[in-house]
């Protein structure tokens, strides 16, 4: 009797010691004030390089970060609690995912993280346009990528401040459908319906007078493109 005890009592004390050891494991994944290492460092880098995080990379999760991160948190339509959990690295374009296989395009692109952040974005922006359209709103970020003006990376360009609407109003939070998914990956296979465009924007919504002085090539739904 004593035994079968002491058999029931070490299956408890390990259930217990497996659930203290997945809830360590998801609440280490967070970043908060306190995290040291190259995760927080390339968390501050993103953050400077969109505008929202003007100290030091020091690795070390202080203060400026904090606030650095609840501003993005409140422009992207998130939870502002300066803690980055899952869906913060999500629009961070830092979540952590297993890696699937992508097609390299030389330009900063082939994490499955980037292909989520991609078609997240060509379903918030291109939603309702034909399937060529979609495919073109990738191209441009792809193209945006690959150029010197813009930031080199997937995250960089669709979280450029003041790039896309979407990221403002928290549309890019919004789960992509499969042909979003699709028309991501045609774009990263190659398929620029564009011709190297850089810009686009819907001529019936557009409140820039910059971005009529940019060279129109070609109409797709009610976006046009240009260079």
């Amino acid at each position: 009797m004593k035994r079968k005890g002491f058999t029931v009592a070490i299956i408890i004390l390990v259930f217990f010691i497996s659930i203290s050891m997945v809830f360590n494991g998801i609440k280490a994944q967070n970043l908060a004030w306190g995290s040291r290492g190259n995760e927080v460092r390339e968390l501050q880098t993103r953050l400077q390089r969109w505008g929202y995080y003007d100290g030091p990379i020091s690795s070390i999760y202080g203060q400026q970060t904090y606030e650095a991160v609840i501003a993005f948190q409140r422009a992207n339509g998130l939870s502002p609690d300066g803690v980055v959990g899952p869906q913060t690295r999500a629009a961070l374009g830092m979540a952590r995912q297993t890696p699937a296989p992508t097609t390299p395009t030389g330009g900063g692109v082939s994490r499955s993280d980037d292909i989520n952040l991609l078609a997240r974005t060509i379903h918030a922006e291109a939603k309702g346009e034909p399937y060529e359209g979609k495919v073109a709103v990738g191209a441009v970020i792809l193209n945006r990528i690959r150029n010197a003006a813009f930031p080199n990376t997937m995250a960089g360009v669709v979280y450029q401040p003041c790039a896309f609407e979407p990221t403002k109003n928290g549309a890019i939070n919004q789960a992509p459908n499969d042909e979003a998914f699709r028309a991501a990956r045609d774009a990263l296979n190659g398929w620029d319906p564009t011709g190297g465009a850089i810009y686009f924007w819907n001529p019936a919504t557009a409140t820039s007078r910059w971005i009529w002085t940019r060279k129109i090539t070609l109409r797709i739904g009610k976006h046009v493109f240009a260079h």
